[in-house]
């Protein structure tokens, strides 16, 4: 082949590769939430500075098939912040972002090391010691997911993780890109 054909194809599957979205990426994540008589609606800050790299990535995954989630607790909260999200005066640190490209957007897949928020004064706490945010977006930043503000999670069979169980049900989120600050 050609040496400039090949060069373009380097660069093509590298760009296919970065995924979609351009990073640093600031978003503005609308919800409503209603209890009972009451109905809340706000807007969660979540910037995410980079997806993680693909060592942390595997060693927090192989934590969690492995060793359950009492194992992937610890192995992830060894990792340095890579994001944060904002809610009312409080913050959580993602510790795991991931990125795969969908068409024109991607979707990412978000958790902090904490909580963010626990509705349920009813039920425990316990054992629902992570944020976990799900996210479909489009080329522009614009979307839609879901949130579990205190939520357990599980691998997937592709080496991802997904929510095992709430201790709330999780919110619906509409998404946009913002400026970043």
């Amino acid at each position: 082949m050609n040496r400039k054909i090949i060069a373009l194809l380097i660069v093509l599957c590298s760009a296919a590769a970065q995924g979609a979205q351009q990073f640093p990426l600031a978003l503005a994540a609308d919800t409503r939430v209603t209890r009972g008589a009451t109905t809340v609606t706000t807007t969660f800050a979540i910037h995410i500075d980079r997806v993680m790299n693909e060592t942390f990535r595997t060693r927090v995954t192989d934590a969690l098939k492995f060793g359950g989630y009492l194992k992937f607790l610890p192995a992830l909260r060894a990792l340095p912040a890579i994001g944060t999200i904002e809610f009312d005066g409080r913050t959580v640190e993602l510790r795991y972002v991931r990125e795969e490209p969908r068409g024109e957007g991607s979707r990412l897949v978000l958790v902090a090391d904490q909580p963010l928020f626990f509705l349920d004064k009813t039920k425990t706490k316990a054992g629902y010691e992570l944020t976990m945010v799900d996210l479909t977006l489009d080329a522009q930043g614009s979307g839609t997911g879901m949130m579990a503000g205190a939520a357990r999670i599980k691998p997937t069979g592709d080496g991802g993780v997904a929510i095992d169980d709430f201790a709330v049900e999780p919110v619906k989120l509409t998404v946009r890109r913002v400026s970043a600050k």
